[in-house]
């Protein structure tokens, strides 16, 4: 699951959707650094992929870089008062910290 929902996050990104512009606007981004951080959201995606395929400490690294990612989207969000999207980086980290737990499990 949080492989699928991070790599469709970062193809939405990618293709410039009109709710990532807008919550890129809300937050206060600007948009020259939504080609970044797209790719760092769907390297993270691949790195998890390539963790259940059998490279484990890709797919810790992954974990880690996606709930550190998370908590900066988090943290971005609270700071710029943005709360109309504030359940998406809630939903996301939730997803990257089980997914590690996951990980860490295995």
């Amino acid at each position: 699951m949080t492989i699928v929902v991070n790599a469709a996050a970062a193809l939405f990104s990618f293709v410039g959707a009109k709710f990532i512009s807008d919550t890129f606007d809300e937050v206060k981004i600007a948009p020259k650094w939504l080609p970044l951080l797209a790719t760092l959201q769907a390297s993270g995606a691949v790195g998890l992929l390539l963790g259940f395929l059998g490279v484990p400490l890709i797919g810790v690294a992954a974990a880690i870089g996606l709930v550190l990612f998370f908590i900066g989207a988090l943290f971005t969000h609270l700071r710029a008062r943005a709360y109309r999207s504030l359940p998406s980086p809630i939903l996301f980290l939730a997803l990257a910290v089980g997914t590690l737990i996951l990980m860490l499990l295995r």
